[in-house]
């Protein structure tokens, strides 16, 4: 007995050993600038090759055997610290503090909201700022992340859905918002809220880190979007089990995530809630409860293809007062769980499988990701009919070298994103990409008014091209996107070929260090055709294509952080 308990002894020892080398310190989703230079160094063969990057927070001191992350002379070599004077070591190894980097993320738009991918930033005209700050934490396995986000946005008035427009369009319109809680304007005022941000709790012991967690996640390979998680929306608090650096075995390297968290309601209804069609009130209050959230994302990396990464994810998504028995691993077809409902107690799932591979020695990735909003009913349905609900993604990046210009290169990506749905809505019941109608008086798949998936938002499309000069972690660059907003309540609802509302952007990048300081800006022009899907051309033209009136919106961003 006594040798046993000796062993148990040794064995704890060992693990909490073990587990010093392993840091929880995350790289946040959306982190300027930082989270795509480390991307961007595997293309050209300067970090490992078996990290996935489709699962994200990243966790680069413990993949990268680094001592600071945030190194701000962006060192890929293990074990160098790059001066890091914000860190104060105790007890030895044991633990360790640090001043986490302070942000400052602003951004401007003239005419109308303009938001993606910005975290706690909502989509909102005219002056909006995000200010972040904190601290890190260690001690053994244990480690704290407290970094939360404060926003103020100016919010002023902006001219949104037409009250003009025909009571069949409204109708149309209230069918797509009863499903989903994404409001057209944040209240009345100025927007000021303090979150709780990218802050986490966790015991992390070698490759394995399970914790309480209120970070943005980011599943997939995309760049610009993403099918399950982005950071369209802030962070929301979920528990989580996770790797924070690949496991390997004799056939290849594993990356995986299971989480169950908390979704919230915005609290702010659509426009015009007094609208009627045919004598019958359009606007559904939401049902007041919160959602509850059980996700999964896993990776392999086989180990005879090497930068080839194969994955899927998955989510289910339910009131919780409806939770009951609710695993993320039920069966994949509606047959096998529970003769043709999501599950027992209604619900909504979304899946996707996903490939990335990695190119070293060409210093290019391409990838590709395809989802489902809605189960098939059995295998056959899937072979049938394997495109009713779906969405995917499509991408690719090349990076190539200047000979004459040393540690330059121009790079060239592309993504297209494909949300809308395609003709088998016509003959089965109408889906719009993260709006299930199974769930009755819904949120859809939003955190407090904002997608958690691709911020281009239900029956949306974008192609998305950029052109860049970049030198370590400088660059300069071009980027034209055309963004189609929700063809689905187009061809539904309008049903004019004319009056697709279509956005044309043409932007300018900069990225720049100095320092211990980084600096992100970006300024883009958009040309809206048909804002708002209304077709509206000059009456004294009589031509059947006659143009429309179209709008202009300029966006401005800056954002500065200063590393110490």
């Amino acid at each position: 007995m006594a040798s046993q308990i000796q062993e148990y002894i040794i064995l704890i020892i060992n693990i909490i050993v073990f587990s010093l080398g392993s840091s929880a310190q995350t790289l946040p989703v959306g982190t300027p600038i930082l989270e795509d230079a480390y991307r961007r160094a595997q293309l050209l063969g300067q970090i490992d090759s078996t990290i996935s990057f489709t699962s994200r927070p990243f966790f680069p001191e413990a993949s990268l055997k680094l001592k600071n992350g945030i190194d701000r002379f962006s060192s890929h070599q293990s074990g160098i610290d790059g001066k890091f004077n914000g860190s104060l070591s105790f007890l030895g190894k044991w633990g360790q503090v640090k001043l986490l980097p302070i942000t400052l993320q602003q951004q401007f738009n003239t005419n109308n909201p303009y938001s993606m991918n910005d975290g706690e930033m909502i989509p909102a005209r005219g002056y909006q700022s995000m200010f972040s700050a904190g601290v890190f934490a260690k001690l053994g396995p244990l480690s704290i992340q407290l970094r939360p986000e404060y926003v103020y946005a100016e919010n002023r008035t902006y001219d949104g859905f037409p009250s003009s427009a025909s009571d069949r369009m409204w109708a149309g319109y209230y069918n797509f918002l009863n499903r989903i809680d994404l409001p057209e304007r944040f209240g009345d005022n100025a927007y000021n809220r303090l979150f709780w941000g990218q802050s986490s709790i966790r015991l992390t012991v070698g490759p394995v880190s399970l914790g309480l967690s209120n970070e943005n996640l980011w599943w997939g390979p995309g760049r610009r979007n993403s099918l399950l998680m982005t950071n369209t929306s802030g962070g929301f608090v979920h528990y989580t089990l996770n790797t924070v650096k690949p496991i390997r075995t004799p056939i290849g390297s594993f990356e995986a995530q299971i989480i169950a968290g908390r979704l919230d309601a915005s609290g702010f209804a659509p426009p015009d809630t007094g609208r009627t069609y045919d004598g019958w009130k359009l606007y559904e209050p939401k049902r007041n409860d919160w959602r509850y959230l059980n996700g999964m994302i896993l990776t392999y990396t086989p180990k005879w293809v090497p930068g080839l990464f194969i994955g899927i994810t998955r989510s289910f998504m339910i009131y919780h007062e409806d939770m009951g028995n609710f695993p993320v691993i039920s069966p994949t077809n509606k047959k096998n769980n529970n003769g043709g409902n999501e599950i027992p107690q209604g619900g909504d799932q979304l899946m996707s499988s996903f490939i990335r591979w990695v190119l070293p020695k060409e210093h290019a990735e391409v990838y590709f990701e395809y989802g489902r909003e809605d189960h098939s009913y059995n295998l056959r349905d899937f072979i049938l009919e394997p495109d009713y609900a779906r969405a995917y993604i499509f991408g690719f990046r090349k990076l190539f070298p200047l000979t004459t210009h040393p540690g330059q290169c121009i790079q060239f990506d592309l993504e297209v994103t494909q949300l809308e749905q395609n003709r088998t809505n016509t003959e089965r019941s109408t889906i719009y990409f993260y709006a299930d109608p199974d769930i009755t008086h819904g949120h859809g798949y939003t955190n407090r008014g904002q997608l958690i998936g691709a911020g281009i938002g239900p029956g949306s499309d974008m192609q998305s091209f950029s052109i860049s000069w970049i030198k370590s972690l400088k660059m300069i660059g071009l980027q034209f996107e055309r963004y189609v907003h929700n063809n689905d309540f187009h061809y539904n609802d309008v049903k004019d070929i004319r009056a697709n509302w279509v956005d044309i952007g043409a932007a300018l990048l900069c990225e720049w260090d100095y320092k211990n300081l980084l600096f992100t800006a970006k300024t883009e022009i958009i040309r809206s055709m048909n804002y708002e899907h209304i077709y509206n051309p000059d009456p004294a033209n009589k031509d059947f294509w006659a143009p429309g009136q179209d709008i202009y919106n300029f966006q401005a961003q800056l954002g500065v952080m200063y590393r110490f």
